[in-house]
């Protein structure tokens, strides 16, 4: 008796009979050739240079010159290895000590933007171009709008 085969047993068939195919071909060349092993492309990650890692200290003040502790501070960075990705942001989320003052962990040189939201406060957010290490940004941040 013969046995028909649905649409997906066609398939089932076509890519295990397609894998056999190429597996065996993979181990015939790979066997009695001395050729060297077969390398992927280069991509664009594989031309990008490390990029140089700064530390940051940030202090949060408000009018009075007075700290501002518990704000949450974002940093966002672009990531090391999105070349090509422009809105691919690496982020960071970190709160103020009691004197204002938070550390970031080594960020890459080049362009960080901070936010820093404190409740009280008006919202701040700034792009900072950060050069040299150990590099310390003071952030005076502003009272709210008044709502009448």
């Amino acid at each position: 008796m013969r046995r028909r085969l649905s649409r997906c047993g066609w398939v089932v068939l076509l890519v295990a009979s397609l894998t056999a195919g190429i597996v065996c071909a993979q181990s015939a060349a790979g066997q009695n050739d001395s050729s060297p092993p077969i390398t992927t492309a280069p991509t664009a990650k594989d031309y990008v240079a490390s990029p140089t890692v700064v530390k940051l200290k940030i202090m949060i003040t408000n009018p009075n010159g007075h700290p501002v502790g518990n704000a949450s501070v974002y940093v966002r960075y672009p990531k090391p290895d999105s070349f090509l990705h422009h809105g691919d942001l690496q982020e960071l989320d970190l709160k103020t000590n009691l004197d204002g003052s938070v550390k970031v962990p080594p960020v890459p040189q080049g362009k960080v933007e901070i936010q820093v939201i404190a409740k009280g406060w008006h919202t701040y957010g700034e792009w900072y171009d950060v050069e040299k290490d150990d590099q310390t940004v003071k952030i005076q941040l502003q009272e709210p709008p008044h709502w009448y």
